[in-house]
């Protein structure tokens, strides 16, 4: 297992460009297979969760080039339906979060689709509810074997377009069920769709091979069936998540820091949110720029004087993926925060290690927790520590990388699945890192 060693109080200073998006790449990846024709793939980030899934797609027949840095060819017209029955796979797809998704394509095109329980992060209970009812409201036969937790859908007659209010708006259900519902016979429309831009892109995609998806950017979505897809060429977004991250970063080590080509459109409450912190960011053609924040952030209080509230909502709210790190930069804010987040009930359970480095958090329960800023007054100290989520993970990073001294990071393989080449980054900006 490895570690990264990180000299934390040192400001950063320089230019860093964002990967391409972790969890727009996972939905794009696995709709290469809802056609014979070849796909073209660019800015893909190279990142273990990713390539996992490469190498799951190629397990299963797909043909892969990779043509460039971030850029790859797939073609999946040999496609192994008996791969899906290996223990190979068993292995392969529970390892994998974002693996559930091949399951919507594999139904709409070959009339079945199995699936392990997927793996992921350890962040609470990540109900797949939304996905199989979605795909039995299409006209597919559910199976479940509680033994091998194995999941099944079958149509051997096709599926046909139906009406369906989603239970929750959920990113990577939408994502299943609109693969699915674009070669089923007749019109779908889904209520309650996700609307992240990343699930905007795979529409686009989608229309781009010749689906027929109106609604695009709303959370409803009306989806006419067509015969067969086409192949296409598609580039994937930048991470807002990894943005997020970096606007934390050159705060809470008070850093200049220039972040390159982040697609300013599709940011939404991001940038508010962190100047809700009290955090300078400016917009310079679609960079954003950090300068160096010597006299610290102070919080700002909501117009009737009471304590700042950020919680994570479905877009065009806050997204959950960014509280962690929300949650870190305030430790240092002038004012205290309440971070409340609504979606996981084990993702704050971090905390107990940034207290342990000085951090005042009081945890009001496995959803919320009030973070007491510290101004910069007193410094977080170096410790040893261990990363239990990608998430969690990179806010650790940020931690120890304002903290006084040299602290540990160990289980960085966590980081390693959303982050690409992170501490070689890091350490072109000035940060103090080895990889252990």
């Amino acid at each position: 297992m490895g570690i990264f060693k990180i000299e934390g109080g040192i400001p950063l200073k320089g230019e860093i460009t964002p990967q391409g998006a972790k969890n727009e790449a996972l939905q794009i990846l696995c709709a290469v297979l809802l056609t014979p024709e070849k796909v073209i793939i660019n800015n893909i980030p190279d990142i273990i969760d990713i390539n996992k899934l490469i190498t799951l797609l190629g397990n299963l027949g797909v043909k892969i080039q990779k043509t460039g840095s971030g850029s790859y060819t797939f073609q999946a017209d040999e496609v192994n339906l008996q791969y899906l029955e290996t223990e190979a796979f068993k292995k392969e797809g529970g390892s994998l979060r974002g693996s559930i998704m091949i399951v919507g394509p594999l139904l709409a095109r070959f009339g079945r689709g199995y699936i392990p329980k997927p793996g992921g992060d350890k962040i609470g209970r990540r109900r797949l509810d939304t996905h199989f009812e979605g795909f039995i409201n299409l006209g597919a036969k559910f199976r479940y074997n509680r033994e091998d937790h194995f999941y099944g859908v079958e149509a051997t007659d096709g599926l046909t377009g139906a009406d369906m209010l989603l239970d929750e708006a959920s990113v990577t259900g939408t994502a299943n069920i609109v693969m699915a519902a674009v070669l089923a016979k007749g019109r779908t429309t889904i209520y309650n769709a996700a609307c992240e831009p990343y699930l905007q892109q795979l529409c686009k995609m989608l229309n781009a091979m010749g689906a027929n998806i109106t609604g695009v950017g709303s959370n409803l979505l009306t989806i006419e069936g067509v015969e067969s897809l086409g192949g296409c060429e598609h580039r994937i977004l930048p991470d807002m998540i990894e943005i997020g991250s970096w606007i934390g970063l050159a705060a809470m080590t008070r850093s200049e820091i220039t972040i390159k080509n982040v697609s300013w459109e599709n940011l939404g409450v991001i940038p508010n949110t962190f100047r809700k912190l009290g955090i300078t960011l400016e917009k310079r053609g679609d960079d954003i720029y950090i300068p160096a924040h010597v006299d610290g952030y102070e919080v700002k209080t909501d117009i009737d004087g009471s304590i700042l509230t950020i919680a994570d909502a479905p877009w065009p709210g806050f997204t959950p993926d960014l509280l962690s790190i929300v949650l870190v930069v305030a430790t240092q804010a002038r004012g205290d925060v309440l971070i409340h987040q609504k979606m996981f009930e084990s993702r704050l359970f971090f905390v107990d290690k940034l207290i342990d480095m000085g951090a005042k958090i009081m945890l009001c329960d496995p959803h919320r927790a009030v973070v007491m800023g510290h101004d910069f007054k007193s410094q977080l100290k170096a410790t040893t520590m261990s990363s239990p989520d990608i998430r969690a993970g990179i806010s650790l990073l940020i931690a120890a990388l304002s903290a006084k001294g040299t602290s540990t990071i160990q289980n960085i393989e966590q980081i390693d699945r959303g982050y690409e080449r992170i501490d070689e980054r890091l350490r072109a900006i000035g940060a103090h890192i080895i990889r252990a």
